[in-house]
């Protein structure tokens, strides 16, 4: 059963990411505010919940929550400051963008760097414990699979509408015919016998 929040007086804000994995497309992370009294049943980690159901959840956490914010890192910037980097500073950027400011953040896992001015607590499997981080999980899976939805419409070999740029075999066998492409995260190992691509 997931908690409503951490601290009952503090705004809290839950926080995290998806797409760390990937070997293509942007890191995702949100933010999401929600009123001390939700409740949704159903709403659970992302990663436990079908896409139908994370398909579902989203329009009700949009219109419940008090504030919620997506924010991007692109691939460009995965390479320059890696990918742990890129992880906080989505969850940074999604905070930036609340229209409500938090009194608390509670971030997924285990690490994260300080956001000015506000304090932070990190928790792992967070979001199988805060209904927050729930939340927010299933707003950054389903903002970043649906771009990467967009995405496979220009580049259809990578069959990223299946597979949404996490290293399947069907994804590793188009890099090995089609090479990478501007969306492919190029300091990671894009396929093993060859190490990085560039």
């Amino acid at each position: 059963m997931l908690t409503p929040y951490h601290h009952p007086t503090l705004l809290e804000a839950g926080c995290d990411e998806a797409g760390r994995g990937c070997l293509a497309g942007p890191v995702v992370a949100a933010a999401v505010i929600l009123p001390k009294d939700f409740e949704l049943e159903s709403l659970n980690d992302s990663k436990q919940l079908s896409e139908r159901r994370r398909d579902m959840l989203r329009p009700i956490i949009e219109e419940q929550a008090l504030a919620w914010a997506v924010a991007f890192v692109e691939p460009k910037e995965i390479d320059r400051i890696n990918i742990l980097k890129a992880s906080f500073l989505a969850m940074h950027r999604a905070v930036q963008q609340l229209k409500l400011q938090p009194e608390l953040l509670l971030i997924d896992g285990n690490r994260f760097t300080p956001y000015p001015g506000i304090p932070h607590h990190c928790f792992v499997k967070g979001d199988g414990r805060f209904l927050s981080i729930a939340a927010a999980s299933v707003l950054a899976k389903t903002y970043r699979d649906a771009y990467m939805v967009e995405l496979a419409r220009q580049f259809p070999e990578y069959r990223w509408e299946e597979n949404k740029g996490y290293p399947t075999q069907a994804h590793r066998d188009a890099l090995k015919v089609h090479g990478s492409t501007p969306h492919h995260r190029k300091s990671f190992r894009l396929l093993p016998e060859q190490g990085k691509l560039f």
